[in-house]
């Protein structure tokens, strides 16, 4: 390791990945340091360091994670990199923490007294092993270093000689050889139909709740009693949910009486009435009660690494709808059939011959994309019952070809599919949908390590990956845990959530003063409300940020949006910034790479799909598995090319 004798570094965010960057920082630098050599790290965010923005600590123990205790870390436990200084998986700090309530709330201790491996944890109990896990590697900094923290906001980062002088909000400059930029999420521009939404209410004395992290929206400004429109039914969905309804004083219980559902809903009376839309007209599916991340019982046969490798032997970049979709699909239908032949051998005639035949049928030897799958319906069409036949794209869109004679009926058949979508979830690894779910959930990480840093063509990322598959493997695997759709249809139950229905067209009537939307499938009255709530974060998308920081540094032409070219030859900007990878520096207006300045996390999202996603604790084998690993991976090689190793 050739460190230089003073290397002064700026971590623009002091998040999760701001975070791990520090620590894999004090790592690399006490696996050998020359003697007399300082490191000055200056850690700039206006939250709180560890938990940054998004987990503070005292937010509401109702905006729960989602991903279960045993998945999320912030400490790599890899043997192939630099051993940490200290700190754990959350998961052993949950359980060292129930032990001895060390540094915690009376909060903290009541959650972490019922709260298992399995369970879904609060994202401030997340946080509270955030910000811990920091104080502990600043208790055992390395001999030469010092870390400084600056609660401001970083405005720009001018190159100056070997370096760049970052300018903060509170007057101060910092004069550094490096800077990373870790910003996480960030506020954005409104779009033109937000935007008039918003002068709307201001003009005629409306309420509407922009796209905002949900944790930093005043709910008590929604009135009582009153009907409120949230639009957009995804996990920003159930964070309102639980605001308006649990945050109102208002109880969820076990029901009493058969057919009721699971849960019973008994009001406080201080609720609104919630009136929820989205495009589907339903939230997303909920993940189901597993022992792990990933279902034991499904082994990717067609998607997997030795085919990813195949085609880099061949030199070939792979298509995604051509090339990559195919070998998944085989896996999603094949996770459905095997797990109906195991649990539900009724359904089917001969499992054993049927099996045989199906993986026949889905071998990817001589036919081409059509005929496969012809082959593979003739054979299900063959064997199992009609109504246990998988519609694999139908399952993302439950009401799709539905039309509803009011909204009462849309009402019912939406708490009959979260009633089932519920039951799927209980039954786990033993429900054929949740399996044919859980392979693509599987597929997902893998398609994650295989489209890393341009592993597709531009064409088939636009028009495939982001064009059709992001939102539909969403909807199907990044639901919430279940307990959300039983919440959902107990409030449904009561009268407390009503839905829109599919395709919702929303706007304002400036005579009645009221925010209007109405589902071309439910032949009902539209919906009328003087409050509009946005049930989503800002977007994601570097073009239309709020950050000083990153405007001037598109201004002085230091980073670049990533273009891409349609499949029609029209270039189109993407959500991210153009950088080279590994370890993921920008690429300036004219090409070059700008030096000393690097990227981590949601800005990475031209290059890297799914950066949302955490760090996973434990590696094991496997690119499902090694894509979890993969911010603490980057986060590690920006520290080592930062400090020369």
């Amino acid at each position: 390791m050739a460190k230089s004798q003073t290397n002064r570094v700026a971590l623009i965010g002091a998040g999760p990945r701001g975070t791990s960057v520090l620590e894999r920082l004090l790592a690399n630098w006490a696996a050998d340091t020359p003697p007399g050599a300082t490191l000055d790290v200056h850690v700039v965010d206006p939250y709180p360091a560890g938990s940054g923005h998004v987990w503070q600590p005292e937010q509401s123990r109702l905006y729960l994670m989602n991903t279960q205790s045993f998945y999320p870390t912030l400490i790599p436990e890899d043997p192939e990199l630099a051993p940490p200084l200290t700190g754990t998986s959350f998961d052993q700090w949950r359980e060292a923490r129930r032990g001895d309530g060390e540094g915690l709330n009376d909060a903290d201790k009541a959650e972490l007294a019922t709260l298992e491996s399995h369970d879904f944890p609060s994202r401030a109990l997340y946080g509270r092993y955030l910000r811990q896990t920091l104080a502990a590697l600043l208790e055992r900094l390395p001999d030469g270093v010092e870390v400084t923290f600056h609660q401001t906001l970083a405005v720009a980062a001018r190159p100056v000689q070997e370096g760049f002088d970052v300018e903060l909000a509170d007057g101060g400059t910092l004069t550094v050889g490096s800077v990373v930029l870790a910003l996480g999420h960030i506020e954005s521009r409104l779009n033109p139909e937000q935007r008039s939404f918003k002068n709307a209410a201001a003009e005629q004395g409306l309420l509407y709740f922009p796209p905002a992290p949900p944790a930093d929206v005043d709910w008590l400004a929604v009135p009582d009693n009153e009907p409120v429109l949230v639009r957009g039914m995804g996990l920003n969905f159930f964070d309102v949910m639980g605001q308006l309804t649990e945050g109102r004083g208002g109880k969820f219980v076990e029901a009493g009486s058969p057919g009721a559902g699971l849960l019973e809903y008994r009001a406080s009376g201080r609720e609104p009435k919630i009136i929820a839309a989205s495009r589907r007209g339903t939230p997303y599916r909920a993940k189901a009660g597993l022992a792990g991340y990933y279902p034991s019982s499904i082994t990717m046969r067609y998607l997997t690494e030795d085919a990813v490798d195949r085609f880099r032997a061949a030199g070939i970049q792979p298509g995604f709808d051509h090339d990559l979709w195919p070998l998944l699909h085989r896996d999603a239908l094949w996770a459905y059939y095997s797990t109906l032949a195991r649990s539900q051998p009724a359904a089917i005639k001969d499992p054993a011959q049927f099996l045989a035949d199906l993986e026949d049928a889905l071998q990817p030897h001589a036919h081409t994309t059509a005929n496969w799958e012809i082959e593979v319906g003739n054979v299900v069409e063959k064997y199992v019952v009609a109504s246990r036949r998988l519609n694999l794209r139908g399952l993302a869109a439950p009401l799709a070809g539905r039309t509803f004679a009011s909204r009462s009926e849309l009402d019912a058949a939406i708490t009959a599919y979260l009633d089932d979508d519920a039951r799927r979830s209980a039954l786990g690894e033993a429900d054929p949908v949740k399996m044919a779910i859980g392979a693509l959930h599987t597929g997902r990480a893998i398609l994650k390590s295989v489209v890393a840093d341009g592993g597709i063509t531009d064409e088939s990322w636009l028009a495939g990956l982001r064009g059709w598959f992001e939102s539909f493997v969403e909807g199907l695997a990044s639901g919430a845990p279940a307990l959300r759709s039983e919440q959902l249809a107990a409030l449904a139950r009561a009268g407390v959530v009503s839905f829109v229905g599919p395709d919702p067209k929303f706007s304002v009537d400036r005579g009645a003063k009221v925010f209007r939307a109405v589902s071309p499938w439910v032949h009902d009255s539209p919906v009328e409300a003087r409050t509009l709530v946005e049930a989503m974060s800002p977007a994601n998308r570097v073009g239309i940020n709020l950050s000083p920081l990153l405007e001037q540094l598109m201004k002085d032409g230091l980073v670049r949006t990533k273009i891409m070219m349609s499949v029609e030859g029209t270039p189109v900007q993407t959500t991210g910034l153009d950088v080279e990878p590994h370890p993921y520096r920008p690429l300036a207006v004219n090409g070059s790479i700008t030096e000393n300045l690097y990227v981590l996390g949601l800005q990475l999202s031209a290059s890297q799909w799914g950066t949302a996603i955490a760090a996973e604790a434990r590696p094991r084998t496997g690119p499902a598995y090694a894509s979890g690993q993969r911010t603490l991976r980057d986060a590690d090689e920006i520290a080592r090319s930062i400090l020369g190793c």
